[in-house]
């Protein structure tokens, strides 16, 4: 009895026990060179239908996205390609993104650019595709606004993020293959956030209710102006079908590019 109960025990004291793991050592990697650096590994997939490597998203209602700093870029002044890590409410790394362009499309197209951003799980297996096509970003150009393709497993659709024209707000929509309408996404009259957090609410169809949010944080007037490093948090049911979050990962991308890929409109 008193073996069960220290087991037990045990298994209450581990915030990284992770579901889906056969075991709670199993869900957690802590590299014994850094333990602050953690990364999740996956344990066996929960029973269901998912593309490969998505399968931890079925567990999840909050995905965080840090984009990290580089530092080559803030010396030189220039634009290098973006790379980020997708994190859980743990801060347990479960993807890796990195942005593909080329040096022309950054430096002359900069936040308008075309690029692909392919995203990796922990070991290495390319889960999802991000593909943004040049688009325009203005009320002027109703017919040809910003929109992107989402694949998962690479080759893959499994939605689209595409905006939508509005005189006021920023307005988008979560497709799905076939490029059906699944969710609305609307973002605040002012996105430059001055010293708090910007919240693009998720919505249904008619707008009329709310059921999460994509949220840029804001992390201090510091590192807002005098670095390009954003941070985003994703608040969607858990219940929510992994390929719609899949997507919503992606708008997460699309965000950054439009609303805060300059240090100061990211106030």
């Amino acid at each position: 009895m008193a073996s069960k109960d220290a087991q037990n025990q045990r298994s209450r004291s581990l915030p990284g026990f992770l579901p889906g793991a056969s075991d709670p050592d199993h869900g957690l990697h802590i590299s014994p060179s850094n333990p602050g650096n953690q990364v999740w590994q996956p344990g066996p997939p929960p029973p269901g239908s998912f593309p490969p490597g998505l399968e931890y998203l079925s567990q999840l209602d909050l995905i965080i996205i840090h984009q990290q700093v580089e530092l080559l870029g803030m010396i030189l002044g220039t634009e290098t390609s973006n790379k980020y890590e997708i994190k859980n409410s743990l801060g347990q790394r479960i993807y890796f993104a990195v942005e593909e362009s080329i040096c022309f499309n950054r430096t002359f197209c900069s936040t308008l650019r075309s690029c692909t951003l392919k995203i990796t799980d922990n070991s290495g297996r390319e889960v999802i595709t991000v593909n943004r096509p040049l688009r325009c970003n203005s009320c002027w150009c109703p017919c040809y606004l910003q929109e992107l393709e989402i694949q998962a497993p690479p080759g893959t659709i499994v939605g689209y993020v595409a905006q939508k024209w509005d005189p006021f707000l920023p307005k988008f929509t979560i497709q799905n293959a076939n490029k059906e309408d699944i969710l609305k996404i609307v973002g605040p009259c002012a996105t430059c956030g001055c010293f708090g957090d910007v919240d693009f609410e998720v919505k249904t169809i008619n707008e009329k209710l709310t059921i999460g949010k994509i949220s840029k944080y804001w992390s201090g007037f510091v590192n807002d102006v005098f670095t390009n490093a954003d941070n985003f948090g994703i608040h969607v049911p858990a219940d929510l079908d992994v390929t719609v979050k899949a997507t919503m990962i992606g708008a997460c991308f699309l965000f950054d590019f439009m609303f805060f890929e300059h240090s100061l409109a990211g106030l």
